[in-house]
């Protein structure tokens, strides 16, 4: 389909690829990976003939059709709906639709035989092309990807960049190119719109390959990784959990056989050096000098999962409460957000905001960080010190200075040595913290303004998607500077890997209120899943008992109140209970971690035993939680019927 021979790219003197290699095949679902600046989306404009290879050739058979979603795509705005828009992909349906009613028109005032036998070459014309179903389709796919209804006939010049964007990637689905060619396309929507674009993906019938930083999109939808590094196309068959265990391997056996050769070397070295003066060695000499010369040199392998080494530190500790948020309402015109809803922050809770885009995730970091007027209450806690961290601030960062006069400017005490170290950890290595702002990628700027979010020794972060524009590894480092902050946050992401390896609440808006799960982002998806299968098993019962309802007697519904508030009690005890197992646990792990008890195998089988038994409890008082969660949800649904 599509045939990559010894593609050569120079930016100036510097080889983005050198005598690459990649073929793309019917029904390949490619993930593109790599770090910022590797050259994946140079890549695919290449593939689209915008860029020329300085050597090799890209081949394609005469029938391939591409669809490119890319950056450039923002700009293009006009007066046409997005309805019209999107329905852009059937050109060739569009213009029959418009001569069949031309024609239909003209037969109005001149019936001849000659328009009634073009208007049935059109008919069949246009139902050869589904034109009849153009429409249904246009709508399917701009609402699965997270329009309402009501938007489809909106000018597309009244929506915003990440909008515009989703309208030109429902355009080229409908389109139906045999290589669809995705830029960072998870960077404009939403987590119900990435499911479903995930989805339809799987069944595209044409070759799809994206660019995509989301570990969780790439293992859902793709099924084979190439990754750009050392200026060449890399490829592993599998998602991206396989290409990670592959590249293990991999990394292991390039690992050996580079320092074999560099014993090699150095024994040749040796044998050169020592015999280099002696006339009846010079044959030998000169033969292993020749071999060094023909040596094909193996590279060492690139450490790229760095991990970050240093503690944040907090200027002080917060009180327990960090925020409260009483009967709190907030609305846009007639768009209510939020209306009478109540929430509370307590020290040490790692939020995950999480939703479809519009119901006021946003709005609501805004309201926490006390930046959004609202009506009711907003109570922040006892030594409370924030910081707030949003794309836009990016925009903020001092253009004409270095990065690491940039972190000096953070308000943190660390010396120049600290924070290069720091710099380190977010990718910027030796004469690079020197790079002056203003030359950065949006990626790069992203990473320095984390970093001096995370320098700020705030003990309360607000973190508005702090993954946007960041590669893999950046995404990572982030996640192990978030799993080592013993702060507070909240934190607005669609990323769920990132998620759900940092976040030990979710919030979510739901009938104009925060909702709460206490507990991670995979514990929430499967109590969401059961959610939704009991509702779906229980509507015949409910239609059931609609018609034979009963009416509840004052005392019934006095007892009712009774065993929900009995239940609450209950709840209360298990959350007390739980939580002091939490700190119980915590205390085992220091124990576990001090050299005493490790290099002691009998203090640590005892050490061992204690922590699984109480693992044990937790996990059985978690259950017991649930379970009334879940007791407490239904009398309260049937005392309010």
């Amino acid at each position: 389909m599509v045939s990559i021979n010894n593609l050569s790219y120079f930016i100036g003197d510097r080889p983005l690829y050198y005598e690459a290699n990649l073929h793309i095949k019917p029904k390949d679902r490619i993930g593109l990976i790599g770090l910022n600046g590797t050259g994946k989306s140079t890549l695919l404009r290449l593939i689209n003939g915008e860029y020329m290879p300085d050597e090799g050739e890209i081949s394609k058979s005469s029938d391939t059709t591409i669809g490119f979603l890319n950056q450039d795509l923002l700009s293009y705005l006009t007066d046409d709906s997005i309805l019209s828009v999107a329905m852009q992909a059937f050109a060739e349906a569009v213009q029959i639709q418009r001569d069949i009613d031309k024609i239909i028109h003209q037969m109005e005032v001149a019936y001849e035989d000659k328009l009634v036998e073009k208007l049935t070459r059109l008919q069949e014309k246009f139902e050869t092309l589904d034109g009849y179903s153009m429409q249904a389709q246009a709508e399917a796919v701009l609402e699965g990807i997270g329009f309402n209804t009501s938007d489809l006939q909106r000018p597309l010049k009244e929506f915003s960049g990440g909008w515009r964007m989703r309208v030109m990637l429902a355009k080229l689905l409908l389109e139906k190119p045999n290589l669809l060619m995705l830029d960072e396309p998870t960077n404009h929507l939403d987590l119900p719109s990435i499911q479903w674009l995930e989805n339809y993906l799987r069944s595209y019938e044409g070759a799809v390959i994206v660019v995509s930083h989301d570990q969780e999109f790439l293992n859902n939808m793709v099924n084979s990784i190439v990754e750009v590094s050392n200026r060449q196309l890399n490829q592993y068959s599998g998602n991206y959990e396989f290409y990670l265990e592959e590249k293990e391997l991999r990394n292991e056996i390039q690992k050996n056989a580079f320092e074999n050769q560099q014993q090699k070397i150095k024994q040749t070295e040796k044998f050169i050096e020592r015999f280099r003066s002696k006339a009846t060695k010079a044959r030998q000499v000169q033969s292993r000098v020749k071999s060094l010369e023909r040596m094909d040199m193996i590279d060492d392998v690139i450490e790229e999962n760095r991990r970050v080494n240093f503690r944040f530190t907090m200027n002080q500790q917060s009180g327990r409460f960090v925020m409260n948020l009483k009967n709190v309402s907030k609305a846009y015109g007639d768009n209510q957000i939020l209306k009478n809803s109540t929430a509370q922050i307590e020290r040490g809770d790692k939020i995950a905001l999480i939703g479809a885009n519009g119901k006021g995730k946003s709005t609501l970091l805004r309201i926490i960080a006390g930046t959004e007027q609202i009506e009711g209450e907003r109570e922040e806690g006892y030594n409370v010190n924030t910081a707030f961290y949003a794309q836009h601030q990016l925009e903020s960062l001092g253009v004409d200075n270095e990065i690491l006069e940039e972190l000096k400017q953070a308000g943190s005490d660390k010396s120049e040595t600290e924070l290069r170290n720091i710099l380190g950890c977010f990718l910027f290595t030796d004469e690079e913290v020197f790079k002056k702002i203003k030359v950065l990628s949006g990626g790069e700027k992203s990473r320095v303004a984390l970093a001096k979010t995370l320098l700020s020794e705030a003990n309360f972060l607000m973190l508005d998607e702090p993954t946007n524009h960041l590669d893999i590894q950046s995404v990572n480092i982030l996640t192990q500077a978030l799993q080592q902050y013993e702060g507070t946050f909240v934190v607005v992401s669609h990323n769920r890997h990132f998620i759900s390896r940092t976040a030990n609440k979710i919030w979510y808006i739901e009938d104009q209120e925060i909702k709460v799960y206490p507990g991670t982002y995979d514990e929430y998806v499967w109590w969401r899943e059961q959610q939704e299968q009991k509702v779906a098993d229980e509507s015949p019962k409910k239609l059931k008992a609609t018609k034979e309802k009963k009416v509840r007697t004052p005392s019934e519904t006095e007892l009712l109140e009774k065993e929900v508030k009995q239940l609450h009690k209950k709840l209360e005890d298990v959350e007390k209970e739980i939580e002091k197992l939490e700190k119980e646990l915590k205390k085992i792990e220091q124990e576990l971690a001090r050299p005493e008890v490790f290099g002691n195998p009998d203090k640590l089988n005892e050490q061992n035993a204690k922590y699984q038994k109480q693992k044990d409890l937790q996990d059985k008082l978690q259950d017991q939680w649930d379970t009334l969660a879940i007791d407490i949800e239904e009398k309260e649904k049937a005392l309010a019927e």
